[in-house]
């Protein structure tokens, strides 16, 4: 164990350590099947142990052009993970070519793995991009990434296929989280980033 995660693990109480476990152990084996789709952005609901992106329909994005809610009777399953879709002929789509329609990165926000970290994702902030869904983890998030388009989706690829896909989310979350990437920026920097591009017109 590092000597930085082990100080932050020794400050916590064992009570405290111990509930942050528990919680966690939902989302962890949610978020990790053993699949080649591993990691998600899944969460349990109902009786789908992981249901991709909270249950919209990824497919939505690219037929009606926004998110939408998939309904719990309109579902299917690929590589162990649950998909949800507003309705049947969507469902249809999917099954005859789920590659086409899943968001990059397992559906994490794209701009957390142009730093390596597999964590956020909100179906209300997206964008496709020569045919691809990348999902963001808010406005900010799609913001950042938005200042340098195929730059920063280059550093995604990169950090997807030589670290995070395959792994435990949560393992390589903490690990990118205490070994930041040499181009890494907080949000408020790439707040700041954002403001002098729209200052300067962009």
């Amino acid at each position: 164990m590092s000597p930085p995660i082990a100080h932050i693990l020794c400050r916590l109480s064992p009570a405290l350590a111990a509930l942050a476990l528990l919680a966690g152990c939902t989302a962890m084996t949610a978020q990790n099947p053993s699949t080649a789709l591993k990691p998600v952005n899944a969460v349990a609901d109902g009786g789908d142990d992981r249901v991709m992106l909270k249950g919209h329909d990824v497919v939505a994005y690219f037929t009606l052009g926004r998110h939408a809610a998939g309904s719990p009777q309109i579902k299917s399953v690929h590589e162990g993970v649950s998909f949800r879709f507003a309705t049947g002929e969507h469902k249809a789509l999917f099954d005859a070519n789920p590659t086409k329609y899943l968001p990059q990165y397992g559906g994490y926000c794209a701009n957390g793995l142009v730093y390596g970290i597999p964590w956020g994702g909100d179906a209300d902030t997206w964008r496709i991009v020569d045919g691809k869904l990348y999902i963001f983890g808010g406005p900010a998030s799609k913001q950042g990434f938005d200042l340098d388009v195929p730059g920063n989706i280059k550093l995604a690829d990169k950090y997807w296929a030589e670290e995070a896909r395959g792994t435990n989310s949560f393992w390589q979350r903490a690990k990118r989280l205490v070994w930041r990437v040499p181009h890494y920026k907080s949000g408020e920097e790439l707040a700041q980033l954002v403001a002098q591009a729209r200052s300067r017109g962009n």
